[in-house]
């Protein structure tokens, strides 16, 4: 991933923080057949290794989970909070004119080598905690145990677990650390000033970042 200086995002807990915020990850393995790349949600095991190991599923019948080759490190790219920046909220445009478009967005990239797991005890205990975290939130949250249990044991059979232990993770977070205070003011308020929840999500990011550097 490109990563000037000033927006390289390395600390461990704060990458961790956005992929449990955004967990659907594009999963991305090299295989007989090329590249293969699939949007899979995954759940975090931070205390696995030392950067963390990802656990998710596929259907049986995608072929990723045979396609891959072990020699390969997968690529998993966790997408956080963007938006669009236009040059008009920039006090720079009024001073000089000399500015551009850009976008802000927020990525952790995580690599590591790809295990396909077939055992049923790995798979509930992988479904049940993806359930859980995504159903914490929900005032009557549903449970894998709320379904007939051969029901769910027939459904096991038609996953496969993946497990990617991660040997590489990069963050990165361009939120318009390399603009002057009142282009990063004019920024934040720009984007306070739209009604969807995602630019205003965006414009936090802006203020708590600051100036390059920190």
């Amino acid at each position: 991933m490109y990563q000037p200086p000033h927006f390289r995002e390395d600390r461990l807990e704060v990458q961790h923080a956005l992929i449990r915020a955004h967990p659907l990850g594009m999963f991305v393995t090299m295989g007989r057949s090329g590249l293969l790349a699939n949007p899979i949600p995954f759940v975090l095991d931070e205390a696995a290794s030392p950067l963390g190991t990802l656990k998710a599923h596929l259907s049986r019948a995608n072929p990723q989970w045979q396609d891959f080759d072990p020699g390969q490190e997968a690529l998993v790219v966790f997408q956080g909070t963007e938006a669009y920046v236009t040059p008009s909220w920039y006090e720079t445009k009024r001073e000089t004119g000399k500015v551009v478009p850009t976008w802000n967005y927020a990525v952790v990239q995580a690599r590591g080598r790809m295990k396909a797991i077939e055992d049923p005890a790995w798979l509930m205990r992988q479904v049940g905690e993806m359930t859980g975290q995504q159903e914490a939130a929900h005032p009557e949250p549903w449970a894998v145990s709320d379904a007939p249990s051969a029901f769910v044991a027939a459904q096991l059979k038609g996953i496969v677990g993946i497990e990617v232990e991660i040997a590489r993770i990069e963050g990165k977070w361009k939120v318009s650390q390399n603009r002057p205070d009142a282009d990063r003011r004019g920024v934040a308020e720009g984007l306070r000033a739209l009604s969807d929840d995602e630019p205003r999500r965006m414009a936090e990011m802006v203020e708590a970042k600051g100036a390059p550097g920190t």
